[in-house]
Protein backbone atom coordinates (compact mmCIF):
# COMPACT_ATOMS: atom_id res chain seq x y z
CA UNK A 1 0.00 0.00 0.00
CA UNK A 2 1.44 3.43 -0.93
CA UNK A 3 1.10 6.53 1.59
CA UNK A 4 -0.48 9.04 0.88
CA UNK A 5 1.16 12.64 0.14
CA UNK A 6 0.15 16.08 -0.85
CA UNK A 7 1.31 18.04 -3.08
CA UNK A 8 3.39 21.40 -3.29
CA UNK A 9 1.90 24.88 -3.35
CA UNK A 10 2.17 25.62 -7.08
CA UNK A 11 2.32 29.05 -8.94
CA UNK A 12 -1.25 30.63 -10.32
CA UNK A 13 -0.64 32.13 -13.20
CA UNK A 14 -3.48 33.79 -16.16
CA UNK A 15 -3.44 34.69 -19.20
CA UNK A 16 -5.56 36.68 -20.77
CA UNK A 17 -6.45 37.93 -24.19
CA UNK A 18 -8.27 40.98 -25.50
CA UNK A 19 -8.59 44.19 -28.28
CA UNK A 20 -8.02 46.40 -25.30
CA UNK A 21 -5.06 46.98 -23.20
CA UNK A 22 -7.08 48.75 -21.07
CA UNK A 23 -9.38 45.89 -20.09
CA UNK A 24 -6.13 43.95 -18.96
CA UNK A 25 -5.67 46.34 -16.14
CA UNK A 26 -8.83 46.50 -15.15
CA UNK A 27 -8.45 42.81 -14.88
CA UNK A 28 -4.97 42.55 -13.18
CA UNK A 29 -7.16 45.56 -10.18
CA UNK A 30 -9.69 42.57 -10.26
CA UNK A 31 -7.77 39.85 -10.00
CA UNK A 32 -5.33 41.10 -7.38
CA UNK A 33 -8.69 41.55 -5.36
CA UNK A 34 -8.84 37.97 -5.75
CA UNK A 35 -5.54 36.34 -5.52
CA UNK A 36 -3.52 38.92 -4.27
CA UNK A 37 -0.37 40.99 -5.69
CA UNK A 38 0.74 40.17 -9.21
CA UNK A 39 4.41 39.57 -8.92
CA UNK A 40 4.99 39.20 -12.94
CA UNK A 41 3.39 40.92 -15.76
CA UNK A 42 4.54 40.15 -19.36
CA UNK A 43 4.78 42.02 -22.18
CA UNK A 44 1.96 42.43 -24.74
CA UNK A 45 2.20 39.83 -27.16
CA UNK A 46 0.20 39.92 -30.42
CA UNK A 47 -2.11 37.26 -30.51
CA UNK A 48 -2.31 35.70 -33.73
CA UNK A 49 -2.28 32.04 -33.49
CA UNK A 50 -6.15 31.62 -34.31
CA UNK A 51 -9.46 33.58 -35.15
CA UNK A 52 -11.52 31.71 -32.44
CA UNK A 53 -12.27 34.79 -30.51
CA UNK A 54 -12.45 37.12 -32.86
CA UNK A 55 -16.22 36.93 -33.92
CA UNK A 56 -16.55 37.57 -30.22
CA UNK A 57 -13.87 39.83 -29.24
CA UNK A 58 -12.89 41.50 -31.97
CA UNK A 59 -10.06 42.08 -34.33
CA UNK A 60 -6.10 42.84 -33.03
CA UNK A 61 -6.04 40.82 -30.25
CA UNK A 62 -3.17 40.91 -27.87
CA UNK A 63 -2.41 38.47 -25.11
CA UNK A 64 0.16 38.94 -21.71
CA UNK A 65 0.45 36.32 -18.87
CA UNK A 66 0.26 37.31 -14.98
CA UNK A 67 1.68 35.69 -11.86
CA UNK A 68 0.77 36.01 -8.26
CA UNK A 69 2.94 36.15 -5.57
CA UNK A 70 0.81 33.60 -2.97
CA UNK A 71 1.41 30.10 -3.78
CA UNK A 72 -1.86 28.03 -4.44
CA UNK A 73 -2.78 24.37 -4.10
CA UNK A 74 -3.33 22.61 -7.27
CA UNK A 75 -6.91 21.30 -5.89
CA UNK A 76 -7.78 25.15 -5.97
CA UNK A 77 -7.79 25.57 -9.53
CA UNK A 78 -11.05 24.17 -10.60
CA UNK A 79 -12.84 27.43 -8.31
CA UNK A 80 -10.37 29.88 -9.73
CA UNK A 81 -11.57 28.99 -13.68
CA UNK A 82 -15.00 29.01 -12.25
CA UNK A 83 -14.11 32.54 -10.83
CA UNK A 84 -12.44 33.63 -13.70
CA UNK A 85 -15.09 32.98 -15.84
CA UNK A 86 -17.41 35.00 -13.63
CA UNK A 87 -15.06 38.11 -13.93
CA UNK A 88 -14.97 37.73 -17.35
CA UNK A 89 -18.71 38.27 -17.33
CA UNK A 90 -18.24 41.28 -15.64
CA UNK A 91 -16.68 42.84 -18.63
CA UNK A 92 -19.33 41.78 -21.47
CA UNK A 93 -20.96 44.26 -22.96
CA UNK A 94 -23.75 43.86 -25.64
CA UNK A 95 -23.83 40.52 -24.85
CA UNK A 96 -19.99 39.94 -25.75
CA UNK A 97 -17.16 39.07 -24.23
CA UNK A 98 -14.19 41.14 -24.13
CA UNK A 99 -11.49 39.59 -22.41
CA UNK A 100 -10.81 35.95 -22.19
CA UNK A 101 -9.04 34.83 -18.96
CA UNK A 102 -7.14 31.42 -18.85
CA UNK A 103 -5.72 30.44 -15.49
CA UNK A 104 -3.47 27.36 -14.80
CA UNK A 105 -0.30 26.55 -12.69
CA UNK A 106 3.18 25.74 -13.03
CA UNK A 107 5.10 24.11 -10.57
CA UNK A 108 8.97 22.41 -10.94
CA UNK A 109 7.39 19.81 -13.68
CA UNK A 110 4.86 21.19 -15.85
CA UNK A 111 2.76 24.33 -16.62
CA UNK A 112 -1.43 22.73 -16.32
CA UNK A 113 -4.47 24.69 -17.42
CA UNK A 114 -7.71 24.97 -16.85
CA UNK A 115 -10.50 24.59 -19.11
CA UNK A 116 -14.19 23.73 -19.46
CA UNK A 117 -13.73 21.33 -22.81
CA UNK A 118 -13.25 18.04 -22.67
CA UNK A 119 -10.82 16.13 -24.64
CA UNK A 120 -8.67 12.83 -24.34
CA UNK A 121 -5.92 14.20 -22.85
CA UNK A 122 -7.97 16.13 -20.45
CA UNK A 123 -8.94 15.58 -17.08
CA UNK A 124 -12.06 16.49 -15.14
CA UNK A 125 -11.21 18.17 -12.16
CA UNK A 126 -15.10 18.44 -10.84
CA UNK A 127 -18.25 21.61 -11.54
CA UNK A 128 -17.72 21.05 -15.25
CA UNK A 129 -13.85 22.26 -15.19
CA UNK A 130 -10.80 20.08 -16.30
CA UNK A 131 -7.33 20.00 -16.58
CA UNK A 132 -4.38 19.40 -18.81
CA UNK A 133 -0.36 19.24 -18.88
CA UNK A 134 0.38 21.62 -21.60
CA UNK A 135 4.41 22.15 -21.07
CA UNK A 136 6.59 20.07 -19.38
CA UNK A 137 9.73 21.23 -17.76
CA UNK A 138 12.75 18.80 -19.03
CA UNK A 139 16.39 19.66 -19.81
CA UNK A 140 16.40 22.69 -17.70
CA UNK A 141 13.38 24.27 -19.88
CA UNK A 142 9.32 24.40 -20.39
CA UNK A 143 8.77 21.69 -23.44
CA UNK A 144 5.86 21.06 -25.63
CA UNK A 145 3.18 18.29 -25.45
CA UNK A 146 1.60 16.96 -28.44
CA UNK A 147 -1.28 18.68 -28.01
CA UNK A 148 0.13 21.96 -26.99
CA UNK A 149 -1.66 25.26 -28.39
CA UNK A 150 0.64 26.36 -30.98
CA UNK A 151 1.27 29.80 -29.06
CA UNK A 152 2.26 28.35 -26.06
CA UNK A 153 5.26 26.50 -28.33
CA UNK A 154 6.74 29.72 -29.21
CA UNK A 155 9.93 30.63 -27.69
CA UNK A 156 7.94 33.99 -26.26
CA UNK A 157 5.61 31.87 -24.50
CA UNK A 158 8.55 29.47 -22.93
CA UNK A 159 10.91 32.44 -22.19
CA UNK A 160 7.90 33.43 -19.79
CA UNK A 161 7.22 30.51 -18.07
CA UNK A 162 11.06 30.15 -17.52
CA UNK A 163 10.66 33.39 -15.85
CA UNK A 164 8.12 32.80 -13.83
CA UNK A 165 9.41 29.26 -13.07
CA UNK A 166 12.67 30.91 -12.18
CA UNK A 167 9.85 33.05 -9.75
CA UNK A 168 8.31 30.05 -8.51
CA UNK A 169 12.15 28.04 -7.23
CA UNK A 170 12.99 30.73 -5.53
CA UNK A 171 9.43 31.08 -3.50
CA UNK A 172 7.97 27.86 -3.21
CA UNK A 173 7.78 25.62 0.47
CA UNK A 174 9.78 22.43 0.86
CA UNK A 175 7.89 19.61 1.09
Amino acid sequence: MGKITYPEKVKLIIGMISASEELFEAAQVRLEQEFGSIDFCSQIIPFTFTRYYAPEMGQDLKRIFISFSSLILPEELARIKILTNSIEQEFIVKDKRRINLDPGYLNTANLVLATTKDNSHRIYLGNGIYVEITLRFIAKTFRQMEWTYPDYQTQDYIEIFNHIRQLFMVQREPI
